[in-house]
C-alpha cells in the first residue's frame, strides 16, 4: 500500500486522481508526494509536482496535467529527469564511480485525455493505461532503497550547530554533544509529513517541547514559501527572542531547497503584538488595528484597562467586537508558534486576517499549563457562521488528503531521564501527599489519553480514577541515544546548598570547567532563574564571580535586544528568566534557585516553570536551590530514580482534580493579595489563641461554628 503525503499543489484535481489510482492498486508500496520535493536551480526552484519511491520501481516522477493540453510535455519530462538526476548525484551515498544507483522515471498524467497510443520512452496516460506504464517500470538494485528514502525524508540538516565544533578529547561534553546533533540532524518521517502536508484550511501541531514543532514551523513556512513565491505568508510567535532562530531556519531550508534567499516581503515574520513604527516593530495585533481603524492598546494600557490576567487577549478581544468588517484578508498563510500562550482571541483575530481559505497553521504543547485546560477545540475557538454551523471543523481524514491535526509525540531534546523528571516534579507525582484530598499530586490531565499522544505507555495498572498506574517511556518516543552519552547521574542533578553565596560559587566554577575542560561553546549553556522578577536581582552575584574569571555574560532582553537571546555577536553566557527561555534550548542548563518552584501560592505556575526549565535541555540538566524547600524537591525526584524513571501512582479521582484545580486556579493580583492577608489574620489568631492573649470565649459562637463546619 502507497502511503501518501499531500503537500501544497497548484494541480489539485490531477493531483486527487493521481491519489485516487493509488489507493485502488493496493499492490503498489512505498511513498507517493504531491508538491515535493522542490530542487534549487540556477534558475531558482523548481517544483516537482508529484513524486513516488518505490522499493520495486525506484523513483516515479509524475508531471501533472489538468486539463487537455499536452503540447510540450516531452521536453517537460527531460527537464524534470534531469533536475532529479543532478539532486540525487550530490549524495555520494547514492552514487558508485560515475553512476547513480537510483532508477529514475518520468510519467506525464493528465487524465482528461483520451488515447489509444502509447508511448513507452515518453509515457502520457490517464487512468486507463497509467497501470501499464507502472508495470514497465523496474529498479535491478534496490538495494539502496532505504537510502534514497532516507535523503527524499530528510528535508534538512539544519538541527546539526549553527558553528563547526572544534574537539580534541573524543570523550569530552563537546564530542558527547557533536554526537547528540549529528544522530538528530535529520528530520523523522513524522515531522517531514507536518512540514509537507498542507491544509485549505486550519491545521494543528501538537507535541511536547523538544518535539521539533518550532522546526516543523519554520520549514512548513518555508516551504509552502518555495511553492508559492507570491503568497504573503506570516509566522507569529509569543517569545520575542524566537524571532532570530525562526530566521535562521528559515532561511537554511530555503537555501537548500531553491538555492535562493527567501522574499522577506512576502515570508515575515512577525511579532504577535506589535507598535507602531513599522519595520521590526509591527505585528499582528497592530496590524489589525490599523486595518480596521480600532483602537490599539499597548501592554501598559492594556494591562491597566483589563486587568493583568490576560491583557493581550483582552485586548485581541476588544478589537474584533470593535470591528465593523472582520474579513479583511491581508494574508494568504498565518502560522503560530507557541499558541497555548495566546488566547483563543488572538487566534479567531489571526483567522479573520487571512484570505480564503482561511490557511492557518497552530503549534502548541499540551504541557504548557499541565493541569490546566488546554487550548479550546477549533470548533469553539473560531466561533461560528451566521447559520449556527462552526466556522472550523476537523473532517474525518482520508487518505487522499492532509491531516488537520498532527501530534508530534517523539522527544528529540530531553532525555528520558530528564524528560521523566520535569514532568515527575510538573504534576508533583511523588509529592509528600495532602491527608486532606489522600494525594500530593499538584495538577493532572482530565483527559487521561492525552498520556499516550505524548509519548507515555502503561506499563501496568490503568490510567483511570482511583486505579493505580505506572507510565513509561519507549525507544519509540524517547530515544536510547539521548541518554548513552553519559551516566543517568550526569543527566539528571539536584543539588541542595546551605547558602545562596555557597550555590553560586558551584555555578560559576562549573561554567568554567564547562568551557575550559568539556569543550562546549558558550551557546551551549544557559542559566535560568525560574522566577523572572527576581532575575535581575539575583543573577548578578554569579556574573560578578564569572567576571572576575574572565567569562562574559549576559541578561537575555536586558543586556541584548528583545529578540535577541544568545549573543551572535560575542562570546557570552546567557541568563535568563522562564519566558525568555521558552522556545529555546542548549546543552548545559543550570537552574537556579529552584527551592522556589516547590511551593508557593499558584503551585501549578511555580511546577510549570520548573517544568519549562528542565525541558530547555538537551543533553544535561542541574537544579539547584538551597534550604528546605530544595531538600524537599530532592526527595521528590530521589523516588523517581527510585522508580526507574516512570511515574508510578494513583490515578486522581474526579473529585480530587476538582480540588487539585480549586488549589491552582488563577488568581488576579488582589485575590493573591486577598488570600495573603487573610492567612496572616488566620496566623495571627491562632498565635494569639496560643499565648492566652484573647480566648476562644472572646469569638462568636456562631461564626466559630460556621468555620467548625466549614473544616470538617
Amino acid at each position: 500500500m502507497v502511503s501518501i503525503i499531500s503537500g501544497a499543489t497548484k494541480k489539485p484535481m490531477s493531483s486527487e486522481q493521481l491519489c485516487d489510482f493509488f489507493n485502488h492498486h493496493k499492490e503498489y508500496e512505498g511513498f507517493l508526494y504531491v508538491g515535493y520535493p522542490i530542487i534549487g536551480t540556477v534558475n531558482g526552484p523548481y517544483p516537482i509536482d508529484a513524486l513516488w519511491v518505490s522499493e520495486q520501481k525506484g523513483i516515479v516522477i509524475f508531471n501533472l496535467i489538468e486539463g487537455v493540453n499536452t503540447e510540450g510535455y516531452k521536453s517537460l519530462q527531460d527537464e524534470s529527469y534531469n533536475k532529479m538526476d543532478a539532486k540525487l548525484r550530490g549524495y555520494s551515498q547514492l552514487v558508485k564511480g560515475r553512476k547513480l544507483r537510483v532508477e529514475i522515471s518520468i510519467i506525464t498524467f493528465c487524465s482528461a485525455i483520451k488515447t489509444d497510443r502509447f508511448d513507452e520512452e515518453y509515457p502520457l496516460c490517464n487512468e486507463e493505461n497509467l497501470d501499464k506504464a507502472i508495470n514497465g517500470i523496474s529498479w535491478d538494485d534496490n538495494s539502496y532503497y532505504k537510502t534514497l528514502l532516507s535523503v527524499l525524508q530528510s528535508i534538512s540538516t539544519i538541527r546539526k550547530g549553527k558553528k563547526k565544533r572544534d574537539i580534541r578529547e573524543e570523550n569530552s561534553r563537546g564530542a558527547k554533544l557533536r554526537y547528540i546533533e549529528d544522530s538528530i540532524a535529520n528530520l523523522d518521517n513524522r515531522q517531514s509529513r507536518a512540514v509537507i502536508e498542507t491544509v485549505d484550511g486550519v491545521q494543528r501541531i501538537r507535541g511536547l517541547a523538544g518535539s521539533g514543532k518550532t522546526i516543523v514551523l519554520a520549514l512548513k513556512a518555508a516551504y509552502l514559501h518555495a511553492q508559492n513565491p507570491d503568497w504573503k505568508i506570516a509566522i507569529t510567535f509569543n517569545t520575542r527572542s524566537l524571532k532570530g532562530q525562526f530566521r535562521r531556519l528559515i532561511n537554511t531550508f530555503y537555501i537548500e531547497q531553491t538555492n535562493e534567499e527567501p522574499d522577506w516581503d512576502n515570508l515575515q515574520i512577525i511579532h504577535a503584538w506589535g507598535a507602531p513604527g513599522g519595520g521590526e516593530r509591527d505585528g499582528l495585533y497592530y496590524s489589525y488595528c490599523v486595518l480596521h481603524d480600532v483602537e490599539y492598546c499597548d501592554f501598559r494600557t492594556a494591562k491597566n484597562k483589563y486587568g493583568v490576567n490576560d491583557p493581550f487577549g483582552d485586548a485581541c478581544e476588544a478589537a474584533i467586537q470593535e470591528t465593523k468588517d472582520s474579513e479583511k484578508g491581508v494574508y494568504d498563510v498565518i502560522l503560530i508558534d507557541e499558541a497555548q500562550d495566546f488566547s483563543p482571541s488572538f487566534l479567531r483575530l489571526c483567522y479573520s486576517l487571512l484570505k480564503q481559505p482561511k490557511r492557518l497553521v497552530y503549534a502548541y504543547d499540551e504541557l504548557q499549563n499541565l493541569g490546566k485546560e488546554s487550548l479550546p477545540a477549533p470548533e469553539i475557538i473560531f466561533g461560528k457562521n451566521n447559520d449556527g454551523t462552526p466556522k472550523v471543523r476537523f473532517e474525518n481524514e482520508t487518505r487522499n488528503h492532509a491531516k488537520q491535526d498532527i501530534i508530534l509525540e517523539k522527544c528529540y531534546r530531553n532525555s528520558r531521564p530528564a524528560l521523566v523528571t520535569a514532568h515527575a516534579l510538573g504534576f508533583g507525582i511523588y509529592r509528600k501527599p495532602n491527608p486532606r484530598i489522600g494525594t500530593g499530586i499538584v495538577q493532572m490531565f482530565e483527559e487521561n489519553t492525552l498520556w499516550s499522544d505524548i509519548g507515555y505507555d502503561v506499563e501496568s495498572g490503568e490510567p483511570s480514577d482511583g486505579k493505580p498506574v505506572c507510565l513509561k517511556r519507549t525507544p519509540n518516543t524517547s530515544p536510547k541515544f539521548l541518554e548513552s552519552h553519559s551516566p543517568i547521574d550526569d543527566l539528571v542533578l539536584l543539588k541542595s546548598f546551605p547558602t545562596i553565596e555557597e550555590q553560586n560559587e558551584w555555578v560559576a566554577n562549573q561554567i568554567e570547567d564547562n568551557l575550559n575542560k568539556d569543550e562546549l561553546r558558550y551557546d551551549d549553556i544557559i542559566v535560568i532563574n525560574p522566577d523572572p522578577l527576581t532575575t535581575r536581582k539575583l543573577v548578578p552575584a554569579i556574573r560578578a564571580i564569572l567576571f572576575q574569571k574572565g567569562i562574559p555574560s549576559h541578561i537575555a532582553g536586558v543586556d541584548t535586544t528583545p529578540d535577541v537571546f544568545f549573543d551572535d555577536e560575542s562570546e557570552s553566557i546567557v541568563f535568563t528568566g522562564i519566558y525568555r527561555a521558552k522556545g529555546n534550548e542548549a546543552a548545559m542548563v543550570y537552574v537556579i534557585n529552584a527551592q522556589d518552584c516547590y511551593q508557593s501560592d499558584d503551585m501549578a505556575r511555580s511546577r510549570n516553570t520548573l517544568f519549562t526549565a528542565i525541558t530547555r535541555s538537551k543533553a544535561w540538566v542541574r537544579v539547584l536551590g538551597v534550604g528546605s524547600q530544595m531538600d524537599a524537591l530532592i526527595s521528590e525526584y530521589q523516588k523517581v530514580k527510585a522508580n526507574n524513571y516512570k511515574l508510578n501512582f494513583v490515578y486522581p479521582t474526579a473529585e480530587q482534580r476538582k480540588y487539585i484545580n480549586i488549589v491552582n486556579r488563577d488568581m488576579s493580583l488582589a485575590d493573591k493579595q486577598k488570600v495573603k492577608k487573610n492567612k496572616s489574620a488566620i496566623n495571627s489568631l491562632i498565635r494569639d489563641l496560643e499565648e492566652g492573649k484573647i480566648y476562644k470565649e472572646d469569638l462568636d459562637p456562631d461564626d466559630l461554628q460556621r468555620l467548625r463546619d466549614f473544616l470538617l
